[in-house]
């Protein structure tokens, strides 16, 4: 078992997503495959854009900050601060929000080598 870790938010790195610039679309990856062999983690922002994914995973979503909307084609839901969201893994789907910063928490940690 590894060590438990405490991100700081003073430490966190985002990177931009999406091929949106960062001030737009940007992840902070806190639990990857070098941290944990089951599930992974991180933070997500969206101000202004529209990020279409299909989810290869189960996908649990926590807003913090801003208002989040998920786009399921016709339906959207639109979530704000403490609001929870559950995906199931093979959901079309498109991450929108305005100011939105959410902790998101996926299963399992691996899912891009086993989608390879």
């Amino acid at each position: 078992m590894s060590d438990v870790i405490h991100f700081q938010q003073s430490a966190l790195q985002f990177q931009a997503y999406g091929g949106q610039p960062i001030e737009r679309a940007a992840l902070c990856r806190l639990i990857t495959p070098g941290e944990s062999s089951s599930m992974g983690a991180g933070l997500a922002r969206f101000d202004g854009c529209s990020i279409e994914w299909t989810v290869l995973y189960d996908e649990l979503i926590v807003v913090l900050e801003g208002h989040f909307r998920l786009r399921l084609g016709e339906r959207v839901i639109e979530a704000a601060p403490g609001d929870v969201i559950w995906v199931p893994e093979r959901t079309p789907l498109a991450y929108e929000g305005d100011r939105a910063c959410v902790f998101y928490a996926l299963y399992p940690v691996d899912w891009q080598t086993r989608n390879a």
